[in-house]
């Protein structure tokens, strides 16, 4: 009878980490840890947008990442100014490590000045990737 309270147990909480975690995933939002962060044309390896530049860190064997890059070309195409730069996470190691990248994919919305103004873990939504663009413009 016990092993069944702890099985209910670890079951009930195993799901209410699993639905928390997914709520979170994704979610484009503000990381104190980025005030001030700039990041130019010379550290990312390509021209930052006139705008706005969204930076996505990616990994070979990433299926949110082929979303997610479909997702960021979609609006850079929509919105003027914009530019996506895809940057693969295993090959600069030291950006990643630089900038607490734990996970990918991960999307750095920057200013024209290249300033990090918001952050994603995981695939975003395209109305929040828009939302965060409002912001940075």
């Amino acid at each position: 009878m016990t092993g069944l309270f702890v099985c209910a147990g670890v079951l009930a909480a195993a799901s209410v980490f699993g639905v928390l975690h997914r709520r979170r995933s994704g979610r484009v939002r503000v990381r104190g840890r980025d005030e001030g962060q700039r990041l130019g044309a010379d550290r990312l390896g390509d021209e930052l947008g006139e705008r706005a530049t969204l930076v996505q860190f990616s990994s070979a064997f990433c299926a949110p990442c082929r979303a997610t890059r479909r997702i960021l070309g979609e609006v850079s195409g929509m919105v003027p100014g914009v530019r996506h730069v895809e940057i693969d996470a295993e090959a600069r190691l030291d950006l990643v490590r630089e900038l607490g990248i734990l996970k990918t994919p991960t999307v750095l919305v920057l200013d024209a000045d290249g300033r990090v103004v918001r952050r994603a873990a995981g695939q975003p939504r395209t109305a929040d990737v828009i939302a965060a663009l409002g912001e940075a413009v």
